[in-house]
């Protein structure tokens, strides 16, 4: 790493054996990687981000692992923090922030880390759908796959891609389907609603969104912290449960994090639950300190970057060419992990079940977590980890370290 770059993470708050390194040669990426236990003998354990995360989100992960005789490696996914060497602007080319691509990004790091496959590959949220996505195209890579908050309902249906951007159908990562032909799209229902509602991830394939977040009213620092508060456990509003289907009157009993007031941006829609001082000084799994760590990161490269893969995730081509797989399953080793207070699971109705029963083969088990919200392996880390660890003891050992 630059001098500079070292600057940069110097001030972080890490555990101990936890660094930092960049990788170059990663598909057209300078990757920067936080590892633990590289001896350059061990099986590779591989954990994926989600938004609005870093690799920093592993911070309590990556030593528990090493310990337990594993190289953990947790990456910045293109167009987030310290990685450098994409181009993320909302003009530039999306093609790069497309699934298979960023299913392609992850075997270069395999690759260049010297490994021909990986123990685990663990996803959280959006890291959850690039790490199923993973391992139905490239199981050869990914012998195992751990998700977490994010189920996977299986590829999409063409039907559904054909009707994604008419429908607004659940699409990337669900076989929900959208409106009948000729009824009105989600996005008219909700809009129609008494109290007009839009969808969080249509509003992050907009062009306003990242200036929204990146220049918060109430500061980027304290939009984080209000964000990352109203999904977790601590706010008192996520009691969640199934919902009947994909339709407006189910939505709209989602968090507004999730289904959002039609005319607010994100900004506006978390800065009343913004949690008061005494319980920030209290916060013990997201201290000032380490939050400083997140705004720091998006202060310098914005969210466009990270908003370009729900563009991807949302729009008609990319959902197509996702349907090319309709019918395929996972079929390595799998298990789910999510915070029992995450309305994460559900948020994509009948995707928690689908996954069981069809999508993931050899699904082992799902775990829902007390005393965690979506943000579970920062949370909850002792219980992640010790799920973890014991995932691996099954079935890490099918991908050692080739010479």
């Amino acid at each position: 790493m630059s001098d500079g770059e070292s600057a940069m993470t110097a001030g972080w708050p890490l555990p101990e054996g936890v660094t930092a390194r960049r990788i170059d040669g990663v598909n057209g990426l300078s990757m920067h990687v936080l590892e633990a236990g590289a001896d350059g003998q061990r099986p590779l354990v591989l954990l994926l981000h989600g938004f609005p995360e870093l690799s920093y989100s592993w911070r309590r992960v990556l030593p528990a692992l090493a310990a337990a005789g594993w190289h953990a490696v947790a990456p910045d996914q293109r167009g987030y923090g310290l990685t450098t060497g994409w181009r993320g602007g909302y003009d530039d080319d999306l093609a790069p922030f497309r699934l298979p691509a960023l299913v392609d990004d992850a075997v270069a790091l395999v690759e260049a880390l010297g490994h021909r496959s990986v123990a685990a590959l663990v996803g959280h949220d959006f890291g959850a759908v690039v790490g199923a996505w993973a391992a139905l195209l490239r199981p050869d890579v990914f012998r195992s796959v751990v998700l977490m908050s994010a189920p996977f309902a299986g590829p999409p249906t063409q039907a559904a891609a054909a009707g994604s951007a008419a429908a607004g159908s659940a699409t990337a990562g669900s076989a929900t389907a959208g409106s009948a032909a000729g009824a009105p799209s989600i996005h008219e229902a909700l809009a129609a609603l008494p109290r007009p509602r839009k969808h969080y991830q249509w509003y992050y394939a907009t062009r306003d969104a990242d200036a929204d977040m990146r220049y918060a009213a109430q500061g980027l620092h304290a939009f984080l912290r209000a964000y990352y508060h109203m999904k977790s456990a601590d706010w008192p509003g996520n009691d969640p449960e199934p919902l009947a289907d994909w339709t407006a009157a189910a939505l709209q009993r989602l968090p507004t994090y999730y289904v959002m007031d039609r005319d607010l941006g994100m900004a506006a829609t978390v800065a009343p639950e913004m949690p008061a001082p005494a319980a920030v000084a209290t916060n013990r799994w997201l201290t000032e300190a380490e939050l400083a760590v997140y705004a720091q990161a998006f202060e310098r490269t914005g969210f466009q970057g990270a908003l370009n893969w729900y563009r991807c995730k949302v729009g008609e081509p990319f959902v197509a060419e996702l349907s090319r797989y309709e019918g395929r399953t996972i079929d390595v080793p799998s298990m789910f992990i999510a915070g029992a207070r995450d309305w994460g699971i559900h948020q994509s109705p009948g995707a928690l079940e689908r996954m069981q029963r069809t999508a993931c083969t050899r699904m082992e088990a799902v775990h829902l977590i007390d005393g965690a919200g979506h943000w579970v392996q920062q949370e909850q880390s002792d219980a992640v980890n010790r799920l973890l660890v014991e995932f691996l003891s099954r079935h890490g050992d099918a991908a050692r370290r080739q010479p």
